[in-house]
């Protein structure tokens, strides 16, 4: 799998200079008190690792995959640990930038607020991966714009209609028991999320045709 993981990395090689710009501008917006763009970073690695979809599709490397040992399988979780890997590296990089800009704008750090929001972070990023490759790999690239558009408004109008119809802050304080318990909560919703999507996405790859 290793192979793979070079192969994914070598076709992103150039992204990681628009992703050391963004840090860069981030880090300077954030020293200047202006916008807090920490929560875009990380999301901008999966939809980096999305063009690699492309770069597969246009230069056949699926059909190629399929003749080295476990080939479907590794292609697939080579996808995954990518995309997990890259994305833990730029948050780690975002919090520890974060703790600078907090320490210089205000010689104080809270730790916790940047922990507890890079965190969430995070968990997005991931949400938003288990539910886009599986579709892609279903659906190919550009069908899976489309249906993961119109997911998106639809979870949006259901929130929204949600939002009228249900009281929202019994329910949160039903659920204040689990405050302490968040992160702990997070992981583990985290890994089972990833991991059933990974399952899936297998089992699609695994009877395509090419």
């Amino acid at each position: 799998m290793t192979g793979f993981i070079k192969k994914d990395l070598a076709m992103i090689k150039s992204n990681f200079k628009l992703l050391g710009i963004l840090i860069v501008v981030y880090a300077i917006m954030g020293l200047m008190g202006k916008m807090d763009m920490s929560f875009i970073l990380p999301f901008m690695c999966v939809m980096i690792m999305i063009s690699t979809f492309s770069y597969d599709n246009y230069n056949k490397w699926d059909a190629y995959s399929f003749s080295l040992p476990n080939g479907r399988k590794n292609s697939v979780k080579s996808k995954y640990v990518t995309t997990i890997l890259i994305t833990f590296i730029v948050s780690i990089i975002t919090t520890l930038l974060s703790f600078i800009i907090s320490y210089v704008n205000t010689q104080t750090i809270n730790y916790e607020q940047i922990l507890v929001t890079m965190l969430g972070t995070v968990f997005g990023t991931l949400l938003v991966l288990t539910i886009m490759y599986p579709i892609i790999y279903k659906f190919g690239v550009e069908k899976a714009r489309i249906g993961i558009f119109l997911l998106v408004f639809g979870i949006v109008i259901i929130g929204g209609l949600l939002a009228n119809y249900i009281d929202l802050s019994n329910i949160l304080k039903s659920l204040a028991f689990l405050e302490d318990y968040i992160i702990i909560i997070l992981i583990i919703v985290a890994v089972i999320m990833v991991y059933g999507s990974y399952k899936i996405s297998e089992r699609i790859f695994s009877k395509k045709d090419f």
